[in-house]
């Protein structure tokens, strides 16, 4: 059952208040000016700016006047439900923006008294219109909450379909494939209808043909004013990120997993994946190529900045950030160091009075019961602190164990850094470097090489394999200096999680001698 099948109900069904929680009033208004019609009922509308505006059967217009005050407003409705046989005909009044004022306490009472008359007359219904939902307790038994959904892949195609005969008619014709429209279409999921046609004639206007990067942009503004999410420009490839080839296959298996093809061959969308690993091992940079890979947004969701600010304002904050998730899927939401975000879940109740375990609780419950396209891409460098339940089945699709690269990895990432500073890897001896760069993960690698070369640009030389070396020589890395947990890591990974590399065909991992080390100098 949709909205507008709901709320038709909500009405024939005598519900005496109605709280509709959504941005897009123009369009909602519309829809119950529809559904007002269908029942007989005449339409009235209020703002704190407008006062009561009443329209009649021939949309005429007449206002109430000093009702702009909300108190003053209500006490008005209420005076005009009069019981009995000679009652007027049926209305349905349309409150919006009335949520500032839900903390008055003449406000809640009156709104409890208009519900308890209203349950008396027929064919009255008082409808609150707000984009955000604020319910005092006094009046949850009164109120009936609906959510209004954004507009679906029908309401998008019809919204493309015009913009394109609005062009035709300027004398522009466009020509526009089926695979192009469907990337459209998902592109504009998750925005307003109003949204969705101020991008699409701006993109029109500008570039004469609908861009799927000025809908992205779009996007891009809804994120920002949220504070919590951060948006990603990936570049990134898979061809520039060195080992980790089982994890690779398996997300370019799901390349499509987002297309109506695959809906139609009977998959369901991927729920997400969990890289566990060691620091600076590539786990955030695999999640940027796999964005890049499946052209979709990347969202970083930020747990620290959730438990910022008052008491009380992380709950709303959590759900806010889902409901902006989910306005802007299909997308891919990164979730950096998983396990610290978690860490004060199991002392909740004695350190912050249970605000983590609740805001844990509903990221949980939305990671399992979630139905919208939104793929979760979490790391974590640690598993002790991590809840069980986050690990069950359900909430993942699978586990990686990132580990640190072996010895034809460390070629990889080292011939790719060399690339990246516009070096030919051919005039180094990159075996030699990974040889020698033992425990080192590729963060450790990458800094070598800028090291080499801070060198050699103060000596004023071109960087050769003997200023990587020195830098090498002079770098502990961090599994030497955290090998008890890296070890308990392994162990733990070898039994619950699947290898993001392959097998090391024989290339050592380990840390070489002093001995071997002075051997390929």
């Amino acid at each position: 059952m949709n909205a507008v099948e709901q709320l038709d109900i909500l009405i024939k069904a005598a519900y005496p208040i109605i709280y509709i929680v959504s941005f897009e009033e123009a369009r909602v208004r519309e829809q119950l000016k529809h559904l007002a019609k269908t029942r007989s009922r005449l339409i009235t509308t209020w703002s704190c700016t407008q006062g009561l505006i009443h329209f009649d059967e021939q949309d005429r217009i007449m206002k109430d006047e000093g009702t702009e005050d909300p108190l003053a407003m209500l006490q008005t409705i209420d005076e005009k439900l009069v019981p009995g046989p000679n009652t007027s005909k049926g209305t349905l009044w349309i409150l919006c923006d009335l949520h500032p004022y839900l903390d008055d306490p003449f406000i809640i009472r009156k709104l409890r008294e208009i519900a308890d008359k209203i349950k008396t007359i027929r064919g009255k219904t008082l409808v609150i219109l707000a984009p955000v939902l604020k319910l005092p307790t006094e009046l949850e038994k009164q109120i009936t909450v609906l959510d209004w959904p954004l507009p679906v892949q029908e309401d998008i195609e019809q919204m493309i379909t015009n913009a394109i005969a609005d062009m035709e008619q300027r004398g522009i014709k466009l020509t526009i494939d089926k695979s192009e429209r469907e990337k459209i279409v998902k592109s504009c999921s998750g925005l307003t209808s109003e949204e969705v046609e101020n991008v699409l004639s701006k993109s029109l206007t500008q570039t004469k043909t609908i861009d799927v990067k000025a809908i992205i942009e779009e996007k891009k503004q809804i994120i920002r004013k949220e504070g919590v999410l951060e948006y990603f420009d990936v570049i990134e490839d898979f061809d520039n990120i060195g080992g980790m080839d089982n994890l690779k296959v398996w997300l370019m298996k799901r390349g499509k997993a987002f297309s109506d093809e695959a809906k139609e061959y009977g998959l369901s969308f991927p729920k997400g994946v969990l890289l566990l690993g060691v620091q600076g091992c590539g786990k955030s940079l695999i999640c940027k190529a796999a964005a890049s890979l499946w052209k979709l947004p990347l969202i970083k969701l930020d747990l620290g900045k959730i438990f910022e600010g008052v008491v009380g304002g992380s709950e709303a904050k959590i759900n806010r950030a889902i409901i902006f998730i989910e306005k802007i899927a299909p997308c891919i939401l990164m979730i950096d160091e998983l396990d610290k975000g978690f860490s004060g879940m199991g002392s909740s109740n004695m350190s912050d009075a249970g605000t983590t375990a609740r805001v844990i609780g509903t990221f949980l419950s939305w990671m399992n019961d979630k139905t919208s396209p939104v793929f979760i891409v979490a790391t974590a460098n640690a598993i002790d602190t991590l809840p069980p339940e986050l690990l069950r089945k359900g909430r993942f699709d699978d586990i990686f164990f990132v580990d640190l690269p072996c010895v034809k990895e460390k070629e990889e990432i080292f011939t790719i850094h060399l690339k990246k500073r516009k070096r030919d890897p051919s005039k180094f001896r990159v075996d030699v470097l990974a040889e020698l760069a033992g425990d080192f993960s590729g963060a450790e690698i990458e800094a070598a090489i800028e090291e080499g070369m801070f060198t050699a640009f103060d000596s004023n030389e071109e960087v050769t394999t003997d200023h990587i070396l020195d830098a090498i020589n002079e770098t502990v890395p961090l599994a030497q200096t955290m090998n008890d947990k890296i070890d308990a890591l392994r162990k733990w990974a070898s039994t619950r999680a699947r290898p993001a590399s392959k097998k090391d065909n024989g290339y050592s991992v380990t840390t070489i001698t002093a001995k071997r080390a002075l051997e390929i100098n």
